[in-house]
């Protein structure tokens, strides 16, 4: 692990042009594992079966079922491999490499075979453009230990910040997780009430998938690395539905702005990375833009948040004994 120290007590630089190509194959990497994942577990409302969670050593799928327990596959981004174990004891390795996206998959599923786990996926990647079969990619074939380090290390200061913001809702909620579609680490509250059909589709994505997801109304924020039409990582919020007094809507910090394009609000990672408290900078995106899509969107506020901070001091683990 480099600059330890660094890791733990400042944000790191992520500057999209500097890593963009390990960023391009991790994606697909992430993508290979995550439809493991689909093509497992039963399936959850709004695709929450599919998504990877942020781990101490970098993404992981959390338990799977299979044929004999459970297995569980991880990205390490500190020792750079990839680690399959089962719950028979038995355990995988690949080391994370530069190394094209067609030779981790034929690794990857050899690996796999070894271990007894049958599985099989869709080799086209989703929510992409450009599309080739994982099998036949031998492009995309960067990775820059370092740079996928820094990347980590900022989701496992946002997973803390998202899951703090995550206990101030006591509706339906997802958990604080990494859809590896768009690579990016998101949390969603609801409203309670169902959507008017979503209209949109995504590349490879069935229309019925994208429907389910967005069949509540929603109000949803994350965190995304950026790409080549925005080469920015950014912090984002958006709802569904949205009204055209959304968009219109005061929001924190200063730097936070609409962006009409994406139909989001933006909050640039690098104004937080530069803060002097970037927990209080983020809180404060989260927040007023969740506000903006409750009050346009009329939601039930007072039935739907809580504050239960009281419980942790006198209840939970700040409690002395």
């Amino acid at each position: 692990m480099h600059n330890t120290a660094l890791k733990l007590n400042q944000w790191p630089v992520l500057k999209y042009d500097d890593w963009k190509e390990t960023l391009a194959t991790v994606h697909l990497w992430t993508q290979i594992v995550g439809k493991i994942r689909l093509r497992k577990m039963p399936w959850l409302n709004h695709s929450w079966h599919v998504t990877l969670y942020v781990s101490p050593l970098g993404l992981s799928t959390g338990s799977i079922p299979y044929q004999y327990g459970i297995f569980q596959i991880d990205f390490d981004f500190i020792h750079h491999q990839l680690v399959i174990i089962t719950n028979t004891g038995k355990k995988e390795v690949l080391e994370l490499r530069p190394r094209t996206v067609a030779d981790f998959y034929k690794e990857l599923f050899e690996k796999l075979e070894l271990l007894d786990i049958d599985v099989t996926i869709s080799t086209l990647p989703s929510e992409l453009e450009v599309a080739i079969p994982f099998k036949d990619d031998q492009i995309h074939q960067s990775y820059d230990g370092h740079k996928m380090e820094d990347y980590w290390q900022a989701l496992v200061k946002i997973h803390n910040i998202f899951t703090s913001f995550r206990a101030r809702f006591t509706g339906k909620c997802s958990p604080v997780h990494f859809f590896w579609g768009a690579f990016d680490l998101a949390v969603t509250r609801f409203s309670g009430r169902d959507a008017p059909t979503h209209p949109g589709e995504a590349p490879n994505m069935p229309a019925e998938v994208m429907q389910e997801a967005y069949s509540k109304e929603v109000s949803s924020c994350g965190f995304w690395p950026g790409n080549e039409q925005y080469p920015y990582a950014s912090f984002y919020s958006y709802c569904y539905p949205a009204t055209p007094a959304f968009g219109e809507q005061p929001v924190q910090p200063v730097e936070a702005y609409y962006n009409q394009q994406l139909g989001e609000f933006l909050l640039p990672y690098e104004v937080v990375q530069q803060a002097d408290n970037p927990e209080v900078i983020i809180l404060a995106f989260l927040q007023s833009t969740y506000e903006a899509a409750a009050n346009t969107g009329h939601w039930d506020r007072h039935s739907l948040e809580c504050d239960l901070s009281r419980f942790e001091i006198e209840y939970g683990c700040f409690k002395e004994a």
